[in-house]
C-alpha cells in the first residue's frame, strides 16, 4: 500500500476547499497539521521550496503544493489506487 498524506494548517481556506472536494469524491487521506507537527512542516518545506505552503499532498513519490482535486486523484490512480473509491479507479 502506497503512502499518501494531506498536509494542512488551521484556518487555511485552500486546505478546507481541497479536503471538501476530495471528501465529496469519496477520497479520505490521513492529515497532518504542520503547526502542531514539526516533522510534517519539514516535509512541506521540502516540497514547497522552503516554504510552509499548504495544502500539500504527498502520494508515494509525488508531492503536490496547493493541488487541484483532479491532480490528487491522478496521483492516487498511479501510486495508490487502493485509496480511491471504485468509481474513481
Amino acid at each position: 500500500m502506497a503512502d499518501a498524506t494531506f498536509y494542512w494548517r488551521p484556518g487555511c481556506p485552500f486546505c478546507w476547499r481541497l479536503e471538501r472536494a476530495l471528501t465529496r469524491a469519496g477520497v479520505t487521506l490521513p492529515k497532518r497539521n504542520i503547526w502542531e507537527d514539526p516533522e510534517a512542516a519539514a516535509v512541506v518545506r521540502g516540497w514547497a521550496s522552503g516554504n510552509e505552503t499548504v495544502p500539500t499532498v504527498v502520494v508515494g513519490p509525488v508531492g503536490m503544493v496547493n493541488p487541484r482535486p483532479e491532480e490528487v486523484v491522478v496521483a492516487l490512480r498511479e501510486h495508490a489506487p487502493e485509496l480511491l473509491p471504485d468509481l474513481l479507479r
